[in-house]
Parts: structure tokens; sequence; C-alpha cells
């Protein structure tokens, strides 16, 4: 079985200041989460070794102090994410995802005319 490499919710607080673009040191990426998480500088070492081995972000060579950026762009990880909880929550069936959308009314008018316009678009591409 292939192994997941889907963001975890600890790492997705880091990967959003990588995306953000640039690169971050360990203690950047540290005070700029502290108030949100309270992490330690040993929490974000731990976090940013293991993005490293899946591959979601990665040292710049040569830097030193050690510095960072996203290796996963945004809009794989989102897909990524989008896949998982499809699966995992409602059989890969979209429409359903959809359906418990509109139950919950959580969808504004605009949001709605949005998604009309993303389906209809989608039809005439041949989906």
């Amino acid at each position: 079985m292939e192994e997941r490499k889907t963001v975890t919710d600890s790492e997705w607080k880091i990967m959003e200041l990588l995306w953000q673009g640039g690169t971050w040191t360990m203690p950047e990426i540290t005070r700029a989460l502290a108030e949100e998480t309270g992490w330690s500088k040993h929490t974000v070492i731990s976090l940013l070794k293991r993005m490293c081995r899946k591959g979601s972000a990665e040292v710049v060579a040569g830097t030193s102090p050690m510095q960072y950026r996203a290796r996963l762009p945004r809009g794989e990880a989102v897909r990524q994410e989008t896949q998982s909880v499809l699966r995992k929550v409602f059989g890969g069936r979209s429409a359903l995802l959809i359906h418990s959308l509109v139950e919950q009314e959580t969808l504004t008018p605009e949001e709605i005319d949005d998604l009309v316009r993303e389906l209809e678009n989608h039809r005439k591409r041949g989906g």
C-alpha cells in the first residue's frame, strides 16, 4: 500500500506559512505560530523533519541557519485533502458532499452561484 502523504492538521499550520513564499527558519516558524499553538522549538523541529521526509517541505541547500520552503504545492495538498475527505466521509461520492453542504445551509447565495457556474463549465468541458 502506498504511503499516504496527506498533510496533517499540525503540518498544515506550518505549510500555510511556507506557502506564503520565501523561506522560513525554524525560529521564525516557531515565533509565527507561538500564540496560536504554543509549540516549542522541539515540536516545530519534529514537524519539519517529518514534513521533509514526506516531501511536503524541504531544506534550502546551503543555508545557515537552515531555511525551509514548501515543496508540495498548495493546490496539490488541497486536492489530496479533498480526496481523503471524499473517500473517508462520503464514500468517494462528490455529490454527497455537496448535498451535505446544502442540507446544512452553509452555502451562501454567492457560493451557490459559483458552484453552479463551476458545474456548468465542467459539463461543457466534457466532465
